[in-house]
């Protein structure tokens, strides 16, 4: 039986009676498969701190530029009853896939008081029909305990004696001699040997139909369009970085009071030694005249534009939309959004 195989995806009766409604998961919902997924496919339960990342892993990929898609149902006091989570990847195209895209079925959960109800199989069922017919997914898999396969048959699946499977686990750390006491060091030495991080600040405005503005970069084609702001200089505060670069890139003036949307966190990679820690503040929105009357620098932007979401989407690359998407949803809801996968290398 593969890890996250579900025992709760057993063929169930068709009792269509009453069924709760099945829904296309949100990354506000990410928490609840985590939890599902720990407590009734995982042979182990996972431990808080591995729910916590599982979770900040799966909530950007569950927006609409991510590769996960997920189908819950809920239960009467507001949790998760059931849930399908797959997970798209791509392949080389060919006859079978000519798109090139797969989707992995990762896991399948019902909570053990609401099974045999059918609750498996609607949740399997839209999430294949939404991975066939709007993404556009050709080829599945999946890998099915007993219980579970005579529901995957039914649905279209077939065994495969090719599959094979193999975990390498990390190397244990080597077990560490604890100090007898604390060893000091001047505050100079000990800041050597802290995480270093780049820091940034910028505002997100819209239109009074609360359609986002980005500017188009000249410099950058990994991330073409990009909120108004930029990096800290020595000795500046996000919220006066914030204002200068809306002066210097727009030419508007950015007033308070300061109120956060999101932050933004990314781990180092290749192409940048260190950490990535940004906030996005609200800048509000801007009136017609306003929009018109922005001024770019054209050593760091050649042209202004106010898109829908939908539209943005088709011209942004997934990770940056799905951070501006993240603080859209923020400036909607009232509520801060934190988004940790602006990792560099995950371009």
């Amino acid at each position: 039986m593969s890890p996250d195989t579900a025992p709760a995806a057993t063929a169930e009766p068709q009792d269509t009676a009453a069924r709760p409604p099945v829904r296309a998961a949100t990354p506000a919902d990410a928490e609840g498969i985590i939890r599902m997924r720990s407590a009734y496919v995982l042979s182990t339960p996972l431990s808080e701190q591995w729910i916590r990342r599982c979770t900040d892993e799966l909530a950007p990929r569950l927006a609409p530029a991510g590769d996960a898609r997920a189908f819950v149902i809920d239960a009467p006091d507001g949790s998760t009853a059931a849930c399908a989570l797959g997970l798209i990847h791509p392949l080389l195209p060919a006859p079978a896939c000519p798109r090139g895209l797969a989707a992995r079925v990762h896991m399948v959960a019902t909570h053990p008081v609401l099974r045999r109800r059918g609750y498996a199989r609607a949740v399997v069922s839209a999430l294949l029909d939404h991975l066939a017919d709007v993404e556009q997914v050709t080829l599945f898999e999946l890998h099915a305990g007993v219980e579970a396969a005579p529901l995957y048959r039914e649905l279209g699946f077939t065994g495969s004696p090719a599959l094979m499977r193999m975990t390498r686990p990390e190397a244990p750390a080597a077990a560490s001699t604890p100090a007898s006491s604390p060893t000091w060091m001047p505050p100079e030495q000990y800041a050597e040997t802290v995480p270093k991080a780049t820091c940034f600040a910028c505002s997100y405005f819209t239109d009074e139909d609360d359609r986002p503005l980005q500017l188009h970069s000249v410099y950058s084609p990994a991330h073409p369009w990009q909120l108004v702001g930029g990096t800290m200089d020595a000795g500046e505060r996000p919220w006066e970085t914030a204002v200068r670069e809306c002066r210097e890139e727009t030419g508007l003036p950015l007033s308070g009071p300061s109120r956060l949307l999101a932050a933004v966190y990314g781990l180092p990679g290749a192409q940048w030694p260190y950490s990535t820690i940004g906030l996005v503040f609200d800048g509000g929105r801007l009136t017609p005249a306003q929009i018109r009357g922005i001024t770019l620098n054209p050593q760091e932007h050649d042209e202004v534009r106010v898109l829908s979401l939908a539209r943005w989407k088709a011209l942004m690359p997934p990770r940056d939309f799905a951070r501006l998407s993240a603080v859209a949803e923020a400036r909607r809801t009232g509520e801060a959004a934190y988004f940790g996968a602006w990792d560099w290398g995950n371009e």
